[in-house]
C-alpha cells in the first residue's frame, strides 16, 4: 500500500511541476494570445528575372524564375505545360520538363504527363526576396567536396 501512495504522490508532484514550468515557457506565436487574429505579413516581391538558378544538389527540382500569379493549375488546366511541354519549348524557349514526368511509379513511359507529376508546385517553387525565417546553414555539395580537392584526398588512396 505504501509504495502505491508514494508513486501517486511522485506522479502528482511531476504533473504539478510541469504545469508550473510551462507557465514561463516562451510562446511560439509571440506575446499575443493565440485566439487574437494577427494580420498576415505582406507578400514578398517575387524574383521574375527568368534567369535559371543553379541547383544545390543532384535531383533538386528546378526553381521557378518567373512570376506564376494567376496561373491555372487545377484538375482541368495546367498553365505550366503551355510553355514547358515538349511541343511548346521551341516557341517559348522554356526548358522542357524531365522525361521522368512522363513515367508512372513503376518507370513505365506514358503517352502524357503522369498524374503524380501534374501538380508542379508540389516540387517546383517560385523565389522571393524574403529574409530567411530561420538561419540557413546549408552547405552546397561543391563546397563540401572542396577540402578534398585542396588536400588531394582521393578516397583514402
Amino acid at each position: 500500500m505504501r509504495p502505491r501512495l508514494l508513486l501517486a504522490a511522485m506522479a502528482a508532484a511531476c504533473l504539478g511541476a510541469g504545469t508550473l514550468l510551462a507557465q514561463d515557457a516562451p510562446r511560439l506565436r509571440g506575446p499575443e494570445p493565440f485566439t487574437r487574429e494577427q494580420p498576415a505579413p505582406p507578400m514578398q516581391r517575387a524574383i521574375t528575372n527568368d534567369v535559371r538558378v543553379r541547383r544545390n544538389y543532384p535531383d533538386q527540382p528546378p526553381l521557378i524564375p518567373h512570376a506564376i500569379e494567376g496561373y491555372a493549375l487545377d484538375l482541368n488546366a495546367n498553365k505550366c505545360m503551355s510553355c514547358h511541354a515538349r511541343r511548346f519549348t521551341e516557341q517559348s524557349q522554356a526548358p522542357m520538363i524531365s522525361v521522368t514526368h512522363y513515367q508512372d511509379r513503376e518507370g513505365n513511359t506514358l503517352g502524357g504527363l503522369a498524374p503524380r507529376r501534374y501538380a508542379c508546385l508540389s516540387c517546383h517553387v517560385p523565389q522571393t526576396e524574403a529574409r530567411p525565417l530561420v538561419e540557413n546553414r546549408f552547405t552546397d555539395m561543391d563546397a563540401l567536396a572542396e577540402p578534398e580537392r585542396q588536400t588531394g584526398n582521393r578516397g583514402g588512396r
